[in-house]
């Protein structure tokens, strides 16, 4: 284990968080709100912590797979941490447990609340929240990878552990350039849906905070009422375009500028999730437009919630837990599949998913045919029995997780339907779920331990749920 690396990179994090809190203070010394104090009382420290963490530079700098998934793992925890400080310095949220949890739930782009008036926060505090949202999306050691000067050779274990999907490969030669391909196409969309949102009248304060959570697939909104506090049809269409858009593979958008339009229209992924998108809504709108007595006030409905689950963002225009239990059943599937691979979305992840159901239907063909090679493919390549392998492990685990949560939060007053989607909720990053946490409920009445157990599902399952496992593991720290 390089402990002299790990020391040095979780150093550069602490120091590009304090400069990441530069943007909040901006905010608070334009309102001149009371966020200037607790925010600088976090940035200094945080920043001196990090410079002397990183004032010797390691002579050997090698990163491996198991410093890749202990970096990760603590570097989040940290940043977490440390980016809760500012909400209970402030005195807006009194408990450390409940800031913590609004944190991560902020960085791993869940958009879980437990706040009652989040209209009442200092400016530069809810622009904070609402950041942490964009840190998180891309993931924040992608983004050290973009911006810092080029280190280990070996730090595309780092962006494997911490880019969501079955797998992870460079776009071009240097890990660095492709970080910086990622971000450049995140910063773009972020920006365009920022403009097309200040087009509708919204301030521009809200059009950053809206771009930041819709861009991270979050879904933090700045409004009591969330986004149907606007009341304004185009507000809804515009965020239900870019929370598709941010749920598509990065990798395709950098394909369309190569000009590489075969790849894109091939690609399968993509077709079977606006497939799915695209069945979900017409079956839930034929479902619920009894209740509103208009086809096309129940699409509107439709079309944004489906698109808000599907890319695990939780933003909400209507109550569905209203809804019929046949639409509802239709969005708990839609949160387990989630979005494409490689996107800003959360859930299983439509690549992984058919991965599954595809090395279900060979085994089945197998017992038929037991002499029979088959293979798995998934974009016309074959899929080799490691991969297989470790899909299957994954889910297993993930299974596991999901019960065993679900059986802890159960010990809190909820019933099955309010434990078991809080839990989901949190492993897939989602956000709402069912019951009292649905879109216009929260999380506050949960005791202080369900709180924890669902900050630990909030960050494996952004994390995928190996690093956080591994991190914690006794073997990964013994010698090789």
């Amino acid at each position: 284990m390089n402990y002299h690396m790990i020391r040095y990179v979780l150093g550069q994090i602490m120091k590009l968080e304090a400069a990441l809190m530069g943007l909040p203070l901006l905010f608070s010394l334009y309102y001149l709100d009371e966020g200037m104090i607790p925010l600088l009382s976090v940035m200094l420290p945080l920043g001196i912590l990090g410079y002397l963490l990183t004032g010797f530079k390691p002579k050997n700098q090698t990163i491996y797979a198991r410093e890749g998934f202990v970096i990760v793992a603590f570097a989040w925890i940290l940043m977490s941490v440390f980016g809760a400080l500012p909400f209970v310095i402030s005195g807006d949220i009194s408990s450390f447990t409940d800031a913590l949890f609004e944190t991560v739930s902020g960085f791993t782009t869940t958009g879980s609340t437990l706040l009652t008036d989040v209209e009442s926060f200092p400016m530069s505090l809810k622009m904070w929240r609402s950041f942490t949202h964009w840190i998180g999306g891309m993931g924040v050691l992608v983004f050290a990878l973009a911006i810092l000067p080029a280190g280990s050779a070996q730090s595309m274990y780092i962006m494997r552990a911490e880019v969501p999907g079955p797998s992870v490969g460079k776009l071009v030669a240097k890990t660095q350039i492709t970080a910086r391909i990622l971000y450049g196409i995140y910063v773009f969309f972020t920006f365009l849906e920022t403009i097309m949102l200040r087009l509708t009248g919204m301030r521009w304060f809200d059009c950053i905070a809206n771009a930041f959570a819709t861009a991270g697939t979050g879904g933090f909104s700045v409004l009591n009422d969330g986004v149907s506090g606007y009341h304004n049809v185009w507000v809804e269409v515009i965020i239900t375009i870019f929370m598709l858009v941010f749920s598509i593979n990065f990798n395709l958008f950098y394909l369309l500028l190569i000009k590489r339009f075969s790849d894109v229209l091939h690609n399968v992924e993509i077709k079977v999730f606006f497939a799915i998108y695209i069945l979900s809504t017409l079956l839930i709108t034929c479902n619920i437009a009894p209740m509103y007595h208009s086809f096309s006030r129940a699409l509107r409905y439709a079309g944004f919630t489906v698109a808000s689950l599907s890319s695990s963002t939780g933003f909400g225009n209507s109550d569905y837990t209203q809804w019929p239990g046949f639409s509802q059943t239709v969005l708990i599937l839609l949160m387990f599949c989630g979005a494409c691979a490689g996107s800003t979305g959360g859930g299983l992840k439509v690549a992984r998913v058919m991965i599954l159901l595809k090395s279900g239907v060979r085994e089945m063909r197998r017992q038929l045919n037991p002499r029979m090679v088959a293979t798995v493919k998934l974009e016309g390549q074959a899929v080799d029995s490691e991969q297989l392998s470790t899909q299957g492990s994954f889910f297993i685990i993930y299974m596991v997780i999901l019960l065993v949560s679900t059986l802890l939060i159960s010990l809190d007053k909820y019933g099955f339907d309010v434990s078991f989607s809080a839990a989901l909720t949190a492993l897939n990053n989602m956000g709402p779920g069912l019951g009292a946490i649905g879109p216009y409920g929260n999380f506050s009445e949960f005791t202080p331990f369900s709180k924890l157990v669902i900050i630990f599902d909030m960050l494996a399952g952004r994390l995928e749920i190996f690093p956080v496992l591994i991190a914690f593991m006794p073997r990964t720290w013994k010698k090789a």
